[in-house]
């Protein structure tokens, strides 16, 4: 079974790009039995993640806290649901079905992967056309050494330490 990074969001409207830009971050470091894929839709990843362990998802995120400040969760049965404020659509108004509400109707349909973390970067602004603010492209190189440990912890196979 290959470990799956998604990167989610929309690089085109300021820091909902994190997710993108970690996902490169990692691809970059071609790590064996790793598959790296970006994403504009959380709808997706109903299908996408299937048979992949551990899986890692990488999103930006409002709840309040310093732009720039990560956010590790992890998922599966017997753990709470996502924050829907912070990572729903509603909460940030850049997806049409929130990563929040697909990870519960995955769980309801018994389809979240064995292993799932998934990592929110506190986000500034989402303005269409604006890059990464500071604070948030800052934080993409130790996002995505903490995505990486992720794996090393998970899967010892996959990154050599």
């Amino acid at each position: 079974m290959t470990a799956l990074v998604v990167g989610l969001g929309d690089p085109a409207r300021g820091d909902d790009g994190v997710g993108f830009a970690i996902a490169r971050a990692v691809a970059a470091r071609a790590l064996p039995g790793v598959s790296v894929l970006v994403r504009r839709d959380p709808a997706t990843l109903l299908d996408l993640w299937c048979g992949h362990a551990p899986v890692v998802v990488v999103d930006a995120v409002r709840s309040g806290a310093a732009p720039g400040t990560t956010h590790r969760l992890v998922v599966g049965p017997g753990q709470p649901p996502l924050p829907a404020g912070s990572w729903a659509s509603s909460g940030r108004g850049t997806h049409a079905f929130g990563l929040a509400a697909v990870v519960e109707l995955a769980r309801a349909l018994h389809r979240l992967p064995e292993q799932l973390v998934v990592i929110g970067v506190e986000a500034a602004s989402f303005g269409h056309g604006d890059p990464l603010s500071d604070p948030v492209r800052q934080a993409v190189p130790a996002v995505a050494d903490l995505v990486v440990e992720l794996l090393s912890e998970e899967v010892p196979s996959h990154v050599p330490r």
